[in-house]
């Protein structure tokens, strides 16, 4: 397959692809244009609007693909109903008191103005009115004045402002300047019929100033009559953005021809930037072509954009490239497989972030306000972590979480920046066999590739560590170090002799203690003169059958691959057809391992066991860490060790992770509860957990400071006989004492979840989600509805 050196400059050629043993397969070559993609990146838009998308940087787990930040959250407020009976009430008030206050039923209404102006301006007596002309006018002021203040008053009490910025002014134009207009007629009517005071006053306050003739004057009168006109409208301008309206609808259009001419825009992302930059301009022209006329999707230009960046600092890589760019297109640099997309997407991808999404956060108080109805996403970043999720069988692990994981990787895969292992049982749905690189059948004669028990090491005690890990791991009352040293005592021997590591046959003979197989290995090590190899042979001899020896254990175990179902399934040696994990450690491999759980679910067992053991001392050996390598495994049942634990918690230092899944953390060895949820960087709960689950995960997501506001209510008791006499008529209608609340605000810690939440709280297809990227950035458990 023609990868143009992308993959080739490190080592990791086509040819390097774990095959069957004889001829590959024919595959021919990729065309000058690669056929279109079956599908846009996004059902909604194509690759140019995809790439264009803004994608802002969010907390951990938001997904980011045109994310728009929720608004601020308002403080509670008043309702709108204790609003408008303010209003209404306030109004009513209003108009009561200036009926008062007109009619003379309010004493020693005048006393105030009469402190302040000529006595001879009044009749004698408290209640006197006006004697002359100035005081009448006077009084007509004093009035206009005490109005102002009654309706600045009753606006405060009713909350008119309140009323209006909620129902008015949130609306926006062109509501707002339709609203304030209406308010603005309606002032200048009451204004003029003389209901507001306000047109006499003001001539009296002008002529007292100026003095009377001014009147005289027809063009004055009409420019006092306009100035009051003007005065009205004035507030309910400001109130409205009449200027602001007006030039929005009215501005534009003249201001359009005059503007000076705009500078041309930057290149957007659709247009290569990076590759202009770099002088490789007709590079970038020909991507742009393709993406314009839809020949790319999201894959080719996520693996293009990653080939630029792996191949920057090498000149001569890139010149490969861009030749490769300008021979065919958006098919450049090629995944080995010569695959473009995968068959079929069950969940929505971002390859320029690398998320897929889950679901949405929920309208919850346990999420926080800002994340509440937002996206929720997993990338390479949080997986780095490690994830461990746990729930009863149905909640939607698999369908709702494993499978968009594992399908996410595959296409990061294609994109060269990820390898993916997926374990399941066979049937399970965790994507079609054509989205795989490589798929292990173990215990199907038809299976293209075995299952290397080793590892594809040639280090005898390496090997045997590993393996000594995955069969018998788990059992508690054996240390698998004494295990190791029995297995790395027979294979190391055997391996000297016959050039490759015993099969299942061969080595169950030798745990089994078999004398003519040991006897056979004794002469052919002497004969060879292999003393060290004969020493060790000697020295698993001598142990065999003494007190605490982990060879019976062991034979026991790998008895139970040593059945016709898997016949020369795990052989070793000439026509041996292995498939081993090492191979993930360069190439961008999409692998998927079916394990018999129907039939063989303690041999099922033990292989999860042998591969997690694998990856987690393969991951960490690397040399090479530029590739993410993540193992997801459908079910974890009895597969978690100690030593298996401490690797999990190695993998985010290397540049890769594992994704586990459990019914319930009881399938986990009590004394790794702790060590477990510890390791893990990312913890799911699923809908139908148990409540001792929920103490765990609680006991991991800890407290936080919560404000609790606490009412209590006492009754009330009265001295007076009235009184009593209206708690007694209170109680005979509503049937409940008179009481009063006492109101206790207090900060006190609390569990973010508690276990009953968690266990009976949950609705169904929801989880809570916390987690961590490998750069210790964290986001607290988030309640999410999957697929939301």
């Amino acid at each position: 397959m023609d990868t143009e050196g992308t993959y080739d400059a490190r080592g990791t050629g086509a040819g390097r692809v774990p095959r069957p043993a004889g001829p590959p397969p024919a595959v021919p070559p990729p065309p000058a244009y690669a056929p279109h993609p079956r599908r846009p990146p996004t059902a909604e838009t194509g690759v140019e609007e995809w790439l264009r998308t803004p994608r802002p940087a969010r907390e951990p787990g938001v997904w980011r693909y045109g994310h728009t930040p929720r608004p601020p959250e308002k403080p509670e407020g008043v309702s709108d109903r204790s609003l408008l009976v303010g209003v209404l009430i306030s109004v009513l008030s209003g108009l009561l008191l200036w009926s008062l206050w007109r009619n003379g039923y309010i004493p020693y209404r005048l006393v105030p103005l009469k402190l302040f102006t000529p006595g001879d301006w009044w009749y004698a007596g408290t209640f006197g009115g006006p004697r002359t002309i100035q005081g009448a006018d006077a009084l007509t002021v004093y009035e206009a004045v005490l109005f102002g203040l009654l309706v600045y008053g009753c606006a405060r009490l009713g909350n008119w402002s309140e009323i209006f910025r909620r129902h008015v002014a949130g609306r926006g134009q062109p509501f707002l300047g339709l609203a304030t207009a209406a308010g603005a007629a309606l002032a200048e009517l009451l204004v003029w019929k003389d209901a507001v005071p306000l047109v006499r006053p003001v001539l009296i306050l002008v002529a007292s100033v100026a003095g009377g003739e001014i009147y005289q004057s027809q063009t004055v009168v009409n420019v006092v009559y306009t100035l009051i006109a003007a005065g009205v409208l004035v507030p309910f301008a400001r109130l409205g953005h009449w200027r602001r309206l007006l030039a929005d609808r009215f501005g534009k259009g003249a201001a359009a021809p005059t503007a000076p001419a705009a500078a041309p825009d930057a290149p957007g992302p659709e247009q290569w930037p990076e590759l202009r930059a770099a002088g490789r301009t007709d590079a970038a022209d020909a991507l742009t072509a393709e993406v314009r006329t839809g020949r790319m999707n999201d894959v080719d230009v996520a693996r293009l954009r990653h080939a630029w960046t792996v191949g920057r600092g090498r000149p001569e890589r890139l010149a490969a490239l861009t030749e490769a760019v300008l021979r065919t297109g958006g098919a450049a640099a090629l995944h080995p497989s010569g695959a473009r997309d995968l068959p079929h997407r069950t969940a929505r991808h971002d390859l320029l972030t690398g998320q897929v999404r889950l679901g949405s956060c929920a309208d919850d108080p346990h999420n926080p306000y800002a994340r509440r109805g937002s996206g929720l996403a997993l990338e390479p970043a949080l997986l780095g972590t490690s994830l461990l999720a746990v729930g009863p069988p149905g909640a939607g692990k698999s369908a709702r979480m494993v499978r968009p994981v594992v399908e996410s990787l595959a296409l990061q895969a294609l994109a060269g920046r990820a390898a993916v292992l997926a374990v399941g049982g066979a049937g399970g749905d965790l994507g079609p066999d054509d989205a795989f690189d490589v798929v292990v059948r173990i215990g199907d004669p038809a299976s293209v590739h075995d299952f290397d028990l080793y590892g594809g090491t040639t280090d005898p005690d390496e090997a045997a560590s590993v393996l000594a890990e995955g069969l018998v791991g788990d059992v508690t009352h054996l240390d698998s170090r004494r295990a190791a040293t029995v297995l790395a005592q027979l294979v190391g021997p055997y391996r000297t002799v016959h050039g490759h590591f015993p099969g299942v046959p061969a080595l169950r003979e030798l745990l089994d203690g078999d004398l003519a197989a040991i006897d056979a290995l004794r002469e052919a090590l002497a004969a060879g003169g292999h003393q060290a190899m004969l020493r060790e042979l000697e020295a698993r001899t001598r142990q065999r059958g003494g007190a605490g020896d982990p060879g019976p254990v062991l034979a026991d175990r790998i008895a139970l691959l040593d059945r016709p179902a898997f016949t020369s399934f795990f052989a070793t040696g000439e026509g041996a057809r292995p498939f081993s994990l090492r191979s993930l450690e360069h190439l961008p491999l999409r692998v998927r391992i079916d394990l018999p759980e129907r039939a063989h679910a303690e041999a099922s067992r033990l292989l999860t066991r042998l591969v997690l053991a694998q990856f987690t001392a393969i991951a960490a050996a690397r040399t090479d860490r530029s590739l993410f390598v993540c193992l997801v495994l459908d079910d974890a049942t009895n597969t978690v060790t100690a030593e298996t634990v401490r690797g999990v918690r190695r993998l985010r230092s290397v540049n890769a992770g594992a994704v586990l899944t459990l019914r319930t953390v009881d399938d986990v060895p009590e004394g790794l509860h702790t060590a477990l949820l510890g390791a893990v960087g990312c913890c799911m709960a699923f809908s139908g957990v148990t409540t001792w689950d929920g103490k765990r995960f609680a006991e991991v997501w800890g407290k936080e400071w919560v404000e609790t506001r606490e009412v209590a209510q006492h009754a009330v008791f009265a001295d007076q006989p009235f009184t009593r006499a209206l708690h007694g008529l209170r109680k005979l209608v509503t049937g409940k004492a008179v009481t009063r609340d006492a109101v206790t605000v207090r900060r006190v810690e609390r569990e973010r979840w508690s276990a009953s939440e968690l266990a009976y709280e949950l609705p169904a297809g929801h989880a809570v989600l916390s987690l961590t990227t490998v750069e210790g950035a964290h986001a607290p458990p988030l309640l999410v509805e999957l697929g939301g």
